[in-house]
Parts: structure tokens; C-alpha cells; sequence
């Protein structure tokens, strides 16, 4: 098992298969950038995570960028769902290529579960933010009731942006009142882009959903093991669940679990940390598996206690880290 400096067990990776998307969130991807199409080949990312799960990785999340631009992501779900040792398999999407995903998906290529970022229902506010102009919180909604129908759970994550879509709170939380969804709200981190917006508190986001449901009940446990880091919430008559993920005033760095790998095969600690380790070129190298071992180990011995998010801006944007 993976231990940090601070006993923190490590056991959960989360793979960005691509710095390239479809959309261009202001806060992460905005119009004057581009992710580079720089990936780790199919066999190279299935190669590392054997390796990982030796050491103690036992969950695994793929992210991007968007994943499912990768035309082999079935056979890497595929392939990572074959490794002795990898207990769950993770999916976080904007969602607009998934409903062709989940239709064309032989069961083994299907995740356990799966993230959809939604940030806004209404087309406007979602064009203004997303960069596109379509109907896709529409579609994005409606391919929900047939992920449940597959036992995939779901999970609705929205950041909430000062002066962008404080007024889109209430209709993404409603996603939760009749669908067992859990719809999360984020605060924003300073990383790339993000660092030009106003995050919206947890607390404020809370309070307008009060406002209008009444009062967020404390769930006693979490509901699954997919839980992270979000503090869940039940309101009356509601079938799903809402959650907050604070980093900023309520940071989580305590029970940190996991590691990240960017699309170019470098591991990351911290999503605040600079510190880096370039897996992929000892493994192209054929470097022996004890010294990579060892070099992954000395690594996350370095895992720093605390984000940073507070005290400095930082210049990569989430989709060069793994959102």
C-alpha cells in the first residue's frame, strides 16, 4: 500500500486519456487555448496502472480533457476492468458524446460509474460558459434515466460562478428529485483560466437551495464508496442526494487518496503541486520495474500536506492536469 508523509493511504488515480474537448469552459479551456493531442497509447496507460496496482491503486477514474473523444476508450475501460486488483472504474464526461457511448458499449466497456459536469440548464447561460450554442442540457438530461436503467450510477457536478449561473442552482438541483442522482456543487480552483472568475462559497450555493427546499439534512454515512470528497445532504422528498465539495473553504487535503496522470504519462500528487514525475519515459526506456517502484514511492513521500489554492494562482488549467 501507497502511504504519503502524513499516513494518508493512496489507492485512487485518476487518468486524464486527453487534453482535447469539445467544449471550451471558460474556466478551464477557454476560447484562445487548445489541448495538445499528446496521449498515452492504449497498451501505455494499461502498463502504468498494472504497475500502480501493485503498489495499492485500486480505483481508477478517467477524465480529460473529454474521454470519450478517445475512439479507444471502450477498450481501455475494457482493458483496465481486467486488471487483478482494480475493484471500480470511473468515468467523468461533459456528456455530449456519451449517449452513442452507451448505446454502441458492449458491458464490459461500461464504467461503474459516471460524472457529468452541468453547469447550467439553460441554453444561454450554458453557451456562455460551454462555448456552444445547441440543445445539449437537453440531451444531457435525457440519456440519465437510461444510465440508471444499466445500474450505472450517477453523479451531476456543477460549479457555481459569481455573476454566470448563481441563478441555475435551482434547476440542477431539481435533477435530484425525482432521478436517484447525486448533483454535486463545486467551488472553483484557481488553476489556468479559473483564476479570472469569482467562485461561489458552498455555504452561499447551500443556502439558496435551502431557500427554496428546506433544510439540507446531514446524511449519517456516504452512500457508496465513490463518495470523494463531497459532504452529502438529503432534502424531503427527494430521490437523490446533494453534495458540496469545498476545497477552497472547507479543504478535504486530510483524507486525500489520490494520485493523478496527465495525457503526456506524467504523475501528479496534488492538483496545486508543481512537483511531477515522468512515469512514462522510465517505462519507454525499460526502465526495471523495481526502480520505477521506488521512484513512484519516493514521489508520493513528497505529497504535500495542504493545496495552495489560497495563497497563489496556478497556471495550468484543469484539462492539463485531469479534471
Amino acid at each position: 500500500m501507497l502511504k504519503d508523509p502524513f499516513n494518508r493511504s493512496i489507492n485512487y488515480l485518476r487518468i486524464s486519456i486527453t487534453e482535447e474537448c469539445n467544449l471550451r469552459c471558460i474556466y478551464c479551456m477557454p476560447r484562445s487555448e487548445s489541448g495538445a493531442g499528446h496521449y498515452l497509447e492504449q497498451e501505455e496507460i494499461l502498463q502504468i496502472c498494472r504497475l500502480l496496482v501493485k503498489l495499492g491503486i485500486s480505483k481508477i477514474r478517467l477524465t480529460g480533457g473529454e474521454p470519450l473523444l478517445r475512439k479507444d476508450l471502450q477498450k481501455i475501460i475494457e482493458g483496465l476492468k481486467e486488471i487483478p486488483g482494480i475493484e471500480e472504474v470511473y468515468l467523468t464526461t461533459n456528456a455530449l458524446l456519451l449517449k452513442d457511448y452507451i448505446k454502441e458499449a458492449l458491458p464490459s466497456a461500461l464504467p461503474n460509474g459516471i460524472n457529468i459536469s452541468i453547469d447550467a440548464l439553460s441554453d444561454t447561460v450554458f453557451k456562455r460558459i460551454k462555448g456552444i450554442e445547441n440543445n445539449a442540457p437537453k440531451e444531457i438530461l435525457s440519456i440519465i434515466d437510461n444510465l440508471l436503467d444499466k445500474n450505472i450510477s450517477v453523479k451531476i457536478n456543477c460549479v457555481p460562478l459569481e455573476s454566470y449561473n448563481e441563478e441555475e442552482i435551482i434547476p440542477i438541483t431539481y435533477i435530484a428529485k425525482d432521478k436517484n442522482v447525486h448533483v454535486r456543487f463545486i467551488e472553483l480552483m484557481p488553476l489556468g483560466s479559473a483564476a479570472d472568475y469569482e467562485h461561489i462559497k458552498g455555504e452561499k450555493t447551500a443556502a439558496i437551495i435551502e431557500k427554496k427546499f428546506g433544510a439540507l439534512l446531514p446524511c449519517p454515512s456516504p452512500m457508496d464508496k465513490n463518495s470523494g470528497p463531497a459532504v452529502y445532504y438529503s432534502l424531503e422528498s427527494f430521490k437523490g442526494k446533494i453534495g458540496f465539495i469545498n476545497p477552497l473553504s472547507h479543504a478535504f487535503c486530510g483524507s486525500c487518496n489520490r494520485l493523478r496522470l496527465n495525457s503526456r504519462g506524467i504523475l501528479r500528487a496534488c492538483l496545486s503541486s508543481e512537483a511531477e514525475l515522468d512515469i512514462i519515459t522510465m517505462l519507454r526506456n525499460k526502465k526495471a520495474e523495481t526502480d520505477i517502484n521506488n521512484a513512484v514511492r519516493a514521489f508520493v513521500n513528497k505529497k504535500p500536506a495542504l493545496h495552495t489554492f489560497l495563497k497563489e494562482k496556478h497556471k495550468n488549467g484543469m484539462y492539463k492536469i485531469g479534471g
